[in-house]
């Protein structure tokens, strides 16, 4: 249903899905923010109220903060926080925003006949960060369909990871973590529009639509298995709630979804 590429030289510059009539050529977001750990380090060496003494006692009590904030985790989003994120439409828009449920910020998405998806540009090294963790909740199946069709090419919740093939656009992969309605967990096949994309079932059926779920991924392996091909990199996260195809209504959550090395 979404056929995600990056092309042209200057990075991931394009989203394609179902054909010419679902083209988006806009570039993705780059990332507009410098780390956390260089602003504050820019902040201390710009700072002419600081003696050298005081720096340096200052630096010494950020640096354990720094090395073990969250166990290491590359957040792709927290706590709901959808500002580095953009939204690509396709047919309509799936309505996305930060809700809380169970005292946390989380992203929730409706979609009524409608197809958009949100991205966020970010390159990870699967070599030191293969592993993406998530959770996410759905509100009902889409039913039905069959998903290995272009005309049931819809999921209450999908999470892609995305390698860029830059100027070699061919090169391009992604794959798509998917809340199935109907095909086995651990279940893979080519996406319904183009032979780059790879759908997984992750998830199935009813049995925990309602319920909260924590997953956790290891892309490398994942990339590995189902496209024969070691990736050491990433370039983009996405996700989506669409139900376009089908013409149904999905309701789904999205928790924070972030990179560690175990």
């Amino acid at each position: 249903q979404i056929i995600i590429q990056f092309c042209l030289s200057f990075g991931p510059a394009s989203v394609l899905r179902q054909g010419l009539h679902k083209a988006i050529m806009r570039p993705l977001p780059r990332l507009e923010s410098e780390p956390k750990s260089a602003a504050i380090f820019g902040q201390l060496f710009i700072s002419a109220a600081l003696t050298p003494v005081k720096l340096l006692v200052l630096l010494a009590s950020l640096i354990p903060t720094m090395s073990n904030a969250d166990d290491h985790r590359i957040y792709i989003l927290r706590e709901g926080n959808l500002s580095q994120w953009e939204q690509k439409s396709f047919v309509g828009n799936t309505f996305y925003t930060t809700v809380t449920q169970f005292d946390r910020q989380v992203v929730m998405a409706v979609s009524d006949t409608t197809a958009s998806g949100l991205f966020y540009e970010h390159e990870i090294d699967l070599e030191k960060t293969p592993n993406l963790n998530w959770s996410w909740r759905i509100d009902n199946l889409i039913v039905g369909n069959n998903e290995r069709d272009k005309n049931g090419d819809d999921y209450p919740a999908r999470i892609y990871a995305l390698v860029s093939g830059g100027v070699l656009f061919w090169k391009t992969r992604a794959i798509n973590y998917v809340w199935s309605n109907n095909q086995a967990v651990e279940t893979h096949w080519p996406n319904a529009y183009t032979g780059k994309a790879r759908m997984l079932a992750v998830r199935s059926g009813s049995r925990h639509v309602g319920d909260w779920l924590s997953e956790k991924r290891n892309v490398r392996e994942d990339f590995r298995r189902l496209f024969g091909q070691d990736v050491t990199k990433i370039h983009a996260i996405a996700l989506m709630t669409d139900t376009d195809n089908t013409r149904q209504r999905a309701t789904a959550y999205y928790g924070d979804i972030y990179f560690t090395a175990e």
